[in-house]
């Protein structure tokens, strides 16, 4: 059984959880999963690291996460296989999430080399005269980290770098779907000299999450995956420090004065690459109608003949399985509800092996309709035509979700006007949701989340701002 990194050391339990390869089902690990003392012990040693990074210099933060990145990119094949095989994600994307893995690890590097407090005018007001003030962020101390399988190299990567580079500690647990590559990652971890207890990474069942979230020493929970777990984990966690990335049924705008046949390429992919497994997939596609007959010709025409499912250990494959035949069943019986409510497939509905779904493209569907209504983590994704930007803006904003939102427009004021009014954490002009670099805030509002990563304002979310008066004696 592989064990798990815990307190500087491999370690071994008596429970495991098989790990599966969704697009064969081959058996391919069993992952020793840790016991409540052994998640006791992982608490103590992350509060014991954090008595000496909370004093660690930015120079020793900064070579440790240079390291890491370096020892990603000299490991880069065998985290990208390790990445297809257990999450079923095309290898070109998974080399790829491991690239980005890397430039996380880099920018925490630089970031952590950065100016973190700034002067006060105290004098600014009459009680101030005489007095000097400095501001300065500090590390909030032991985190825990809940990650989900879709992405799980770099979104454990952006919990971590922050985290190191902020001088926090942290206990990750992977999804259990995925835990493969978080363990691989442990490795260069210890290789690249992280001290023993700052960053474990420690796969356990759910049942010991509520005792952490009740749990003094754990000074913040980071958590990504659905809107229901998360938001039960910030409601019991009330007194904790709790950043959450959450769902969503992201959307895209296509005005007429875009060249509307160059984005349908990119917007097939954003829905429909790696089976639409991301938050931010393309779900909700909203078209002019001057403009919607032909782009749904073209749309579906592209997808019908350049995005077919296959084998994602192929070079080629850009869309492989559902994570576990389940959520792929899930969605079947949203997409056949829709139908039986009056909504017409405009590709065919086709299923191959245990997990596999081929691109569903829909029109005409229900107001209040699942899969548009809630997130599918599919390759699914439906057209609506609309008459005037203003409606489909509202039409975007007509989600209990807003994490991104793309619109296709070449009109600055257009630009401006969606800028304004688009109820989301990102606007992204001429480019699909699915858009994401490492140095950006990410992360949503309404049942999207709470708070923002991206390197820079994670390690905001991990630090607290503390304020130092001086009273001149003289």
């Amino acid at each position: 059984m592989k064990p798990f990194f815990l307190a500087g050391r491999w370690q071994k339990s008596s429970h495991s959880a098989a790990v599966h390869n969704p697009y064969t089902g081959e058996h391919i690990a069993d992952v020793c999963l840790a016991d409540a003392d052994q998640v006791e012990d992982a608490v103590a040693a992350a509060c014991a690291a954090f008595s000496e990074s909370r004093r660690s210099t930015a120079d020793a933060r900064a070579t440790v996460l240079e390291n890491i990145a370096r020892l990603i990119g000299e490991r880069r094949d065998e985290f990208a296989a390790i990445i297809c095989k257990e999450a079923g994600k095309p290898l070109s994307l998974a080399a790829a999430e491991t690239d980005r893995a890397r430039l996380t690890f880099r920018f925490g590097a630089a970031l952590a080399l950065g100016d973190d407090g700034h002067g006060i005018a105290v004098d600014a007001s009459k009680p101030g005269a005489g007095h000097l003030g400095l501001v300065r962020r500090f590390p909030i101390g032991v985190i825990l980290g809940i990650t989900p399988f879709n992405f799980p190299l770099n979104l454990v990567a952006h919990k971590i770098a922050p985290c190191l580079a902020t001088g926090n500690a942290m206990i990750i647990k992977p999804a259990l779907k995925t835990p493969l590559t978080a363990l691989l990652l442990a490795e260069v971890l210890e290789a690249a000299g992280v001290p023993a207890g700052q960053i474990q990474i420690v796969p356990f069942d759910h049942e010991h999450i509520d005792a952490l979230l009740h749990d003094s020493r754990v000074a913040m929970i980071s958590f990504t995956g659905s809107d229901t777990v998360g938001w039960k984990i910030k409601a019991t966690a009330a007194k904790k420090k709790v950043a959450l990335e959450l769902g969503g049924n992201a959307a895209v705008i296509v005005e007429p004065d875009c060249d509307w046949s160059a984005a349908i390429p990119k917007i097939a992919a954003g829905a429909f690459a790696y089976a639409g497994q991301s938050c931010i997939s393309v779900q909700r596609i909203f078209v002019h109608s001057s403009i919607y007959e032909s782009f749904r010709v073209e749309l579906v025409r592209h997808t019908v003949e350049n995005l077919v499912p296959g084998d994602p250990a192929s070079a080629s494959t850009l869309i492989g399985p559902m994570i576990q035949p389940a959520a792929r069943d899930k969605v079947v019986r949203w997409v056949e509800e829709a139908i039986s409510a009056g909504a017409k497939l405009l590709t065919p509905l086709r299923v191959e092996g245990a997990s596999v779904l081929h691109p569903v493209l829909l029109e005409n569907v229900a107001k209040g309709s699942p899969v548009i209504c809630q997130e599918a983590f599919a390759p699914l994704a439906v057209l609506h035509p609309y008459d005037t930007l203003q409606e489909a803006l509202d039409l975007v904003n007509d989600s209990s979700f807003g994490l991104q939102a793309g619109v296709f427009t070449n009109d600055l004021q257009k630009t401006l006007l969606a800028f304004e009014t688009l109820e989301v954490g990102g606007v992204l002009i001429n480019q699909v949701p699915t858009f994401r670099v490492e140095n950006m805030p990410y992360g949503g509002i309404k049942d999207s989340g709470f708070g923002r990563e991206g390197l820079r304002y994670a390690m905001e979310e991990m630090t607290e701002l503390r304020s130092l008066i001086i009273a001149r004696t003289e």
